[in-house]
């Protein structure tokens, strides 16, 4: 009896065990399925930037039978990919900062003062989540930058992608929250202002909400196609580098040049990446302050 009654326990143990590494198997066979899906895409793309046009159009090869790496030169002139670049980069890195600055100090206004019509101002940035009309509201913001003589240059985009912060203010005011009044309070006793205790004292401590806000304003402006391309049309010079890969689809010969695309394809996504190694700090550390609250 006594045998019996030691044994029963190990069994327990060696079932629990069994159905333990069971559910890790399949968790981790579940979590590689998903990341092939995510990454097979882009190794297709990577893939096929090396490939002749006339091999992806035939398809039925995963990987190049000759590496054309001279379809990379070719796209960047192709593209003016240096012009193109260029605008890119100051569309999104204007949009980014001007998001910042005003979501924060929306978000420090909201949690920090009480004002008439505080609640009214939360609830129509929280109704603008739940609305997605595109390209209906064009018409009206290409109307609306024409009376402010913007509808000819970059400014424009960069006003309405500023205009666009809903969530990054939702994100910020999250933040704010966790941040003590008595920091405000006592910034207040030593005589700083309001702006003073915004600049010197919530900023600083907004990096990490910050640094997420930026990924994801500078990715969304980055990857903006619709809207510079209605305010450029004019204006071949201004478009971003999202309208010049489109261009890439049809060459001099009108026929479709498909690698040119995805090796300009793949050159547009390094900025994300670069953004992303600088900024993954800040995002583990919004992460792992979600998971500890």
């Amino acid at each position: 009896m006594k045998t019996e009654t030691l044994m029963r326990p190990q069994k327990r143990i060696k079932q629990y065990n069994l159905a333990s590494i069971s559910t890790r198997t399949a968790l981790w066979v579940f979590l590689l399925f998903i990341a092939f899906l995510t990454l097979f895409p882009i190794l297709i793309a990577l893939l096929g930037s090396f490939k002749t046009n006339l091999e992806l159009t035939a398809g039925g090869t995963l990987l190049p039978s000759t590496w054309k790496f001279d379809n990379y030169v070719q796209a960047w002139k192709q593209a003016h990919f240096s012009t193109y670049t260029w605008n890119s980069m100051f569309i999104s890195i204007s949009a980014t900062i001007g998001t910042l600055i005003v979501a924060s100090m929306a978000a420090y206004v909201v949690d920090r003062l009480t004002f008439p019509g505080k609640k009214w101002f939360v609830g129509i940035q929280a109704f603008t989540l739940f609305i997605s009309v595109g390209a209906v509201v064009l018409r009206p913001q290409f109307e609306l930058m024409i009376k402010l003589h913007l509808e000819t240059s970059l400014w424009g985009v960069i006003l309405i992608l500023i205009s666009a912060h809903a969530y990054i203010f939702f994100i910020l005011l999250s933040f704010m929250k966790g941040i003590p009044r008595e920091l405000d309070e006592a910034a207040c006793i030593d005589g700083c202002s309001l702006l003073g205790s915004y600049w010197k004292i919530i900023l600083p401590l907004l990096t990490p909400g910050l640094g997420v806000c930026a990924l994801f304003t500078f990715r969304s402006a980055w990857n903006e196609y619709l809207l510079p391309l209605v305010f450029t049309m004019s204006k071949p010079d201004l478009q971003v580098l999202t309208v010049g890969l489109a261009n890439l689809k049809y060459g001099i010969s009108a026929a479709a040049q498909i690698n040119y695309m995805m090796a300009g394809a793949c050159l547009s996504i390094l900025p994300l990446l670069v953004l992303y190694v600088f900024a993954n700090k800040s995002f583990m550390q919004m992460t792992a302050g979600s998971v500890k609250g």
